[in-house]
């Protein structure tokens, strides 16, 4: 279930903290599994997974890139396209 969690994330990173398509995509993402343990991206602060064992969320170590889903943007600004494409599959954001 990372689709809506993913989709989530992205979306946030775009209108929450105005960032571009690329950079909403690249950014490490977390996932809530299905016994409710959180697993962690690489990338994000050390900070996170001992702040969240202090409110008591059980965190996966040893995670991998495929856990975290993968997706493009195309955002539409008047005329210009922006696009983005995700660096955990394969894909390539290409304009004409």
């Amino acid at each position: 279930m990372m689709q809506p969690q993913g989709q989530v994330q992205v979306i946030s990173n775009l209108i929450d903290f105005e960032m571009d398509p690329q950079s909403a995509l690249d950014a490490p993402r977390f996932r809530v599994l299905e016994d409710y343990s959180i697993a962690l991206e690489e990338g994000l602060s050390d900070s996170v997974g001992p702040k969240l064992e202090s409110l008591g969320h059980r965190i996966k170590e040893n995670t991998t890139e495929e856990e975290f889903g993968g997706g493009q943007v195309i955002l539409i600004d008047c005329e210009t396209l922006y696009g983005g494409s995700d660096k955990r599959k394969d894909g390539c954001a290409i304009g004409y």
